[in-house]
């Protein structure tokens, strides 16, 4: 039964992501990869003058932000990519605050539906999703993602995210259910163990997968046990990872497990950038996605070599556009022209943040919790703490106060993901950052 509502809102699912103008969009993607760099120049430009305009004639909230800064209409008209840096900027809290009202188009495009985002710093934000700018999105995403892989979203895959596919953290086997029009087997994070690893084996075979997908450490606690047990897995066209940091441990195990290369990357639901891997193995920053600054902490271009802090300006959002958003995320820039001949810039390396791991009682391992947070719109900030093995205190940061309501459906969500533990929910008015200065999601106070 379950099995068939999973295909039910698949089928959904696929029709809002690949119908519509999709296929246009997709075939214009793959053309503009042939780009020379004059080229993404002139397309850069374009599309930063049109947003622009966009949001300066339609968006309050950028209207009222760029007025205050002196600048009019014919002002926004100058502004390139060079110049950028006379806008504001739009940080996190601002677009909590404000992204379902004044940040939103007085036109919008039909069917728009929001999805929560937490990402790595802990604050959740409501990203609007037309059909149409969603097809865009998957357009640039298909042919970069999928295509440089050597896959694509119409072969059979398996997939390890933040979606709840079991009821609770007490169901028994089988931990994924199979969404038939996608072809693909959505397995569950929240139950990766040992013991279980023959479960999510079983889902690979039955299914045919041909390539993994999801969260990197997830899918990386899976092919170790597959490899601590020497159970023999399915040989996959490629492992394509996201939301951590990929390591060299976890490509070779891939490897070692697999048999095949795992392609790193970096998006997220604001969609206002993307970066993938090529087949050559440079990760490429997708110009038609959107416009990313890499500055220092005094707003400043870095240099290639150096990491800085990500600000992006998506080209695909009209409803919604995020302008100068700063993501929170650090990357490298490279000054090295691919083998791949791809006259897309270069990324030296995706910092991202690296979690602690929080440990079950019966052994499964986790180290994404944003989606416990997921549509609390009180919640600023939070941050799970495993004090003991079977102790977890959540602190909280409340836009006022945290209802009791609120506080238990994050305890009944840990407890799905992590099984019989207590959970201690503390109210605080900051979070700390860590030794580095960095906002840490999740911190683990067993011994290593």
């Amino acid at each position: 039964m379950q099995n068939i509502l999973v295909s039910a809102y698949g089928l959904r699912w696929k029709q809002r992501r690949f119908g519509g103008v999709f296929p246009e969009a997709y075939k214009a993607a793959k053309e503009r990869e042939n780009f020379t760099t004059d080229q993404w120049h002139q397309h850069n430009e374009v599309q930063l003058q049109k947003i622009l305009l966009h949001a300066f004639m339609h968006v309050p909230f950028y209207r009222e932000s760029f007025l205050a800064d002196g600048l009019t209409a014919e002002a926004i008209k100058k502004i390139t990519p060079q110049t950028i840096d006379q806008l504001p900027v739009l940080s996190k809290e601002l677009l909590r605050k404000h992204g379902t009202t004044t940040l939103l188009a007085d036109k919008k495009e039909k069917n728009g539906e929001f999805f929560a985002s937490s990402g790595s710093t802990g604050t959740p934000t409501q990203i609007l999703f037309s059909h149409a700018m969603h097809q865009r999105w998957m357009a640039v995403f298909e042919a970069r993602v999928r295509n440089w892989a050597g896959v694509n979203s119409f072969e059979p895959r398996g997939m390890i995210g933040g979606r709840r596919v079991l009821a609770d953290a007490a169901n028994k086997p089988p931990f994924y259910r199979y969404n038939y029009f996608e072809k693909q087997v959505y397995f569950s994070a929240y139950h990766i163990s040992k013991q279980n690893a023959k479960d999510y084996l079983h889902g690979m075979q039955k299914h045919h997968v041909h390539y993994m997908t999801g969260y990197a450490m997830s899918n990386f606690f899976l092919a170790r046990f597959f490899k601590e047990l020497n159970i023999e897995a399915p040989q996959l066209k490629a492992v394509i990872t996201s939301s951590e940091k990929l390591t060299d441990e976890m490509r070779q195990t891939f490897a070692d497990v697999y048999n095949c290369k795992t392609f790193d990357g970096w998006s997220g639901v604001e969609a206002c950038g993307l970066i993938t891997e090529c087949e050559h193995g440079s990760l490429h920053i997708s110009p038609d996605a959107g416009l990313l600054e890499v500055l220092d902490d005094n707003m400043q271009p870095v240099p290639f070599g150096i990491a800085g802090t990500v600000y992006c300006t998506g080209f695909l959002n009209y409803d919604q556009p995020l302008i100068r958003y700063n993501i929170g995320d650090k990357i490298i820039l490279s000054n090295k022209q691919c083998s791949c001949g791809r006259h897309m810039p270069v990324v030296q390396e995706i910092l991202g943040r690296v979690e602690d791991v929080i440990v079950g009682k019966d052994g499964r391992q986790m180290v994404r919790f944003h989606s416990v947070f997921n549509s609390l719109h009180s919640i600023k900030q939070a941050q799970v703490i495993q004090e003991t093995t079977d102790t977890i205190l959540v602190k909280i940061v409340a836009d006022g106060k945290a209802d009791a309501t609120e506080k238990e459906t994050i305890r009944q969500r840990i407890l799905s993901q992590l099984g019989d533990m207590q959970i201690v929910i503390e109210e605080v008015p900051t979070i700390p950052l860590n030794n580095n200065g960095k906002f840490q999601a999740v911190v683990s106070k067993l011994k290593k």
